[in-house]
C-alpha cells in the first residue's frame, strides 16, 4: 500500500491558509479518485482506495503540524507501510507560489512538519512533493504569512502547482522513480 501524507493545521481557521497546502493538494487528489478522507483513528483522518490496481491511503494528520510524525509513524506500522511507499506533501516558503520539488530525502529545512516526521520514523529518506508557497514581505511574519490565505493573484498559480503536484502524485503511484518525476515536474 502507498501512503500520502498531506500536512496542515486542524479546524475550519486554518481551511485554505498557506500552511494548509498539503492538506487542500491531497484532498483534491483524493477527490480525483473518489476517496473519502473520513475516517478518524491514531491522530489522523484518512480515507483509501486504489489508483490503477494499487491501494493508496490518503492522511491528513489531525495533530497540528508540529506533531505530524505522531500520526504518521503509528498509521505505517498499523498498516504494515514501508518507508519507500510513503510520500509527504507540504508547503515550502523557499519556493515561489506555483513551482513544485520532488525530492527523496534531505533536512527539513525548517519545516517542523517534516522534523517531526523525520523524528518519529526515524530517517529522512522519505519522498516528498514541496508546494511553493513563497516569501512574506518585509511587513509580515513568518506566523502571519503561514497562516494567511493566497492572495487573488497567488491563488490560481497555486491552484496550477497543486494541479501539478497530484499528476506527480498519480505518476508516483504508478511506479515513476522519482530522478524522472524530479526531471518532469521540478
Amino acid at each position: 500500500m502507498k501512503m500520502i501524507v498531506g500536512l496542515g493545521n486542524i479546524g475550519p481557521q486554518y481551511d485554505g491558509t498557506r500552511h494548509n497546502t498539503g492538506f487542500m493538494v491531497v484532498e483534491q487528489f483524493a477527490k480525483s479518485h473518489d476517496i473519502s478522507i473520513k475516517t478518524r483513528k491514531m491522530n489522523a483522518k484518512y480515507g483509501s482506495g486504489f489508483v490503477n490496481n494499487t491501494k493508496v491511503m490518503v492522511v491528513e494528520p489531525t495533530t497540528f503540524m508540529n506533531d505530524s510524525g505522531l500520526a504518521v509513524r503509528p498509521l505505517m506500522d498499523y498498516f504494515d507501510v514501508s518507508i519507500e511507499d510513503l510520500i509527504i506533501v507540504h508547503d515550502d516558503m523557499d519556493l515561489p507560489v506555483g513551482k513544485i520539488r520532488i525530492k527523496d530525502k534531505g533536512s527539513a529545512g525548517g519545516h517542523n512538519g517534516i522534523k517531526s516526521i523525520i523524528a518519529s520514523v526515524g530517517t529522512q529518506n522519505f519522498d516528498r512533493i514541496r508546494v511553493g508557497i513563497d516569501h512574506p514581505d518585509h511587513g509580515n511574519t513568518v506566523v502571519n504569512y503561514v497562516l494567511g490565505r493566497f492572495s487573488k493573484d497567488q491563488a490560481p498559480i497555486f491552484k496550477q502547482a497543486a494541479d501539478h503536484a497530484v499528476n506527480a502524485l498519480d505518476d508516483w503511484i504508478d511506479g515513476m522513480s522519482i530522478p524522472d518525476l524530479e526531471n518532469q515536474y521540478n
